[in-house]
C-alpha cells in the first residue's frame, strides 16, 4: 500500500494494466496498444510485476539526484551574485541580468527554486499581506473631521460625471458637509470649507489623503507655511491643522462613507429626478438629516471641539487663492495671464516696487493687497495665452474630456484667409466655379508640388485682355 501512494499516475496507468492482463481480461497485444508500447516491453513488465509486485513497476530514477543538475559550486556562485547584486530582484529578472552581466545561464524556474530555498525571495502565495489594524473613534465632535472627493456618476446617465466633497466626523460618523462640484479642485474646496467652518466652526483638524489640493511634494523643513499648497495656507492662516493620510485604509470613516452614498444617494437622487449640481446641492442637506440619523454615533465625550472664529480671524480672506507679485514703478503687476494697473494714488505710488498680494476668491472676485489693505485697480490688458497641453490629474480626466469635447462641438472650421485669391473663384481652397483644375495650384506644363506664378501664365493673361477689351467695349 506504501508504495502505491508513491507511485505517479503513469505508473498507476500501467500497474492496472498488468493486472487486467494477469487476470486474462486483456490480451498482451492490446495492452501495448493502451500503454503506447511494444509488446517486448509489456513482457518486461509482466516480469517486474512478477518478480517485485507492484513495486516492480516503479521508476528506478526516484530518489536519486538528476544527472542534468547544476553542481553545487554553480548554484553557490549564482547565489552569491543575487545576494551581492541581485537582492531584492525577481527571479526573472535576476536570471536575465546574470546572463547579461555575468555569463551565467539558468533557467528562471530553477533560479526561483534556489532563491526560494536560500530566504532570497519568498513566493507570492506565501508573502503575508498587509494588517491594517482598526483604529478607535476620536473621544470628541469636531476633534477629527476627515475630507475626501469622490468622482462617480452621480447622475447615472442623466447627467455629467462629478465629484462629491464629503466631510465627516471622526467621533460620530455624521455628515457635516456635502457639496458637488465639477471636479475635485482648490476653489471648490475652499467654498465648501468655508461653508463648513460658517456652520460648525473650527475643529481641531482635517483628515485627508495625499491630493495635491492638501498637500505639496515640495516641502521645506526650513519655513513651514513655504510648502503649503493653497488650501494648507487658508487653514494655517485659521490656524487649523490638516493630516494627511499615508494609505487609504488609514481614512476608512471617509471611505466606507463614500460606498454607502454611492448606492444610497445615487438612488436618491434618481427617485427625484436631479440630475444637476445646483440641485444636488440644494438637495444634501435633506439627506445628511436622514443619513446621520440612522447612522450616526453619539461621541464618547459630548464636548464639542469645534471653535469659533476669533475677532482677528478673516474667513473670506483666507479662503481664497493668493499670489504674491511685485508691483512694478509704472504700478502694474501681472497676474493669470492679464495685466493689472493700480490707480495712480498716494499710497499705491508709495509702494512702487513692493510686494503685492493677489487674491483670487472663488465666487470670482479679485483683490489687490498690501498689509491687509485693498488697492483699487483696473485691467490694462490681457495677455495672448500660449496653447500647450494642460496638466491633468487622472480624478480630472473625465472633465477635461467632455470640456474638450464641448469646445469641439462648437468650432468653427474656417478657411485660412492668408491663402492666394484668384479672380472668378468662390473659394480659394479650390479651382474655379465648375471645378477647372487649370486655375489650382497645378498648371499644364507646371511641375508637380510647386506653386505657379498666375501672373506668367498664358491662360490668365489672355484672360484678362478679353475682360478689359469687353470692359472698354461696353464704355
Amino acid at each position: 500500500m506504501s508504495c502505491l501512494i508513491v507511485m505517479s499516475q503513469k505508473e498507476l496507468h500501467r500497474l492496472e494494466r498488468i493486472c487486467e492482463v494477469r487476470r486474462g481480461s486483456l490480451t498482451v497485444v492490446r495492452a501495448a496498444e493502451l500503454l503506447g508500447l511494444s509488446r517486448g516491453q509489456v513482457h518486461r513488465l509482466l516480469r517486474a510485476y512478477d518478480q517485485d509486485g507492484a513495486d516492480g513497476l516503479r521508476s528506478k530514477k526516484r530518489g536519486r539526484p538528476s544527472n542534468r543538475r547544476h553542481s553545487e559550486d554553480f548554484r553557490n556562485l549564482a547565489l552569491d551574485l543575487v545576494r551581492e547584486h541581485y537582492a531584492d530582484f525577481g527571479p526573472t529578472l535576476a536570471a536575465e541580468k546574470l546572463l547579461e552581466r555575468h555569463r551565467i545561464s539558468v533557467s528562471k524556474e530553477t533560479l526561483r527554486q534556489w532563491m526560494m530555498e536560500a530566504g532570497i525571495w519568498v513566493s507570492r502565495r506565501e508573502r503575508k499581506k498587509r494588517v491594517f489594524q482598526p483604529r478607535g473613534r476620536r473621544d470628541c465632535f469636531g476633534e477629527l473631521v476627515q475630507i475626501d472627493g469622490s468622482h462617480h456618476w452621480w447622475f447615472e446617465e442623466r447627467g455629467r460625471k462629478c465629484a462629491l466633497l464629503v466631510y465627516i466626523d471622526d467621533a460620530t460618523g455624521k455628515l457635516l458637509h456635502l457639496r458637488f462640484a465639477a471636479s475635485e479642485n482648490t476653489f471648490d474646496y475652499l467654498h465648501a470649507t468655508k461653508a463648513y467652518l460658517q456652520q460648525w466652526g473650527k475643529p481641531i483638524a482635517f483628515y485627508s489623503d495625499k491630493h495635491g489640493v492638501f498637500r505639496s511634494a515640495h516641502a521645506s523643513l526650513k519655513d513651514r507655511t513655504s510648502g503649503l499648497t493653497q488650501f494648507g495656507r487658508a487653514l494655517y492662516e485659521l490656524n487649523i491643522d490638516i493630516i494627511c493620510a499615508n494609505t487609504p485604509q488609514a481614512k476608512g470613516r471617509v471611505e466606507r462613507a463614500n460606498q454607502t452614498l454611492q448606492d444610497r444617494l445615487v438612488k436618491e437622487l434618481r427617485l427625484r429626478g436631479i440630475d444637476t449640481i445646483e440641485a444636488a446641492n440644494a438637495y444634501a442637506p435633506e439627506f445628511m438629516a436622514d443619513f446621520n440619523a440612522r447612522f450616526g454615533k453619539p461621541a464618547r465625550n459630548p464636548k464639542d471641539m469645534h471653535r469659533p472664529l476669533a475677532d482677528h480671524e478673516n474667513l473670506d480672506g483666507a479662503m481664497c487663492r493668493k499670489e504674491v507679485r511685485k508691483l512694478s514703478h509704472s504700478l502694474t503687476l501681472r497676474y493669470d495671464k492679464v495685466m493689472f494697473i493700480l490707480d495712480p494714488t498716494e499710497r499705491a505710488t508709495a509702494l512702487a516696487g513692493k510686494k503685492m498680494v493677489v487674491c483670487d476668491y472663488p465666487d470670482g472676485r479679485l483683490e489687490i493687497t498690501h498689509d491687509g489693505v485693498s488697492l483699487p485697480y483696473k485691467t490694462f490688458d490681457t495677455l495672448r495665452s500660449v496653447h500647450r497641453a494642460d496638466v491633468v490629474e487622472n480624478k480630472r480626466l473625465d472633465d477635461m474630456l467632455s470640456i474638450v469635447a464641448e469646445l469641439q462641438a462648437g468650432r468653427q472650421q474656417q478657411r485660412s484667409k492668408s491663402g492666394p485669391r484668384r479672380t472668378g473663384q468662390t473659394d480659394h481652397m479650390f479651382g474655379i466655379p465648375g471645378g477647372s483644375q487649370r486655375s489650382g495650384y497645378q498648371t499644364r506644363g507646371a511641375k508637380p508640388g510647386r506653386k505657379t506664378d498666375f501672373t506668367k501664365d498664358p491662360v490668365v493673361i489672355a484672360r484678362r485682355r478679353q475682360a478689359l477689351a469687353t470692359r472698354d467695349a461696353a464704355e
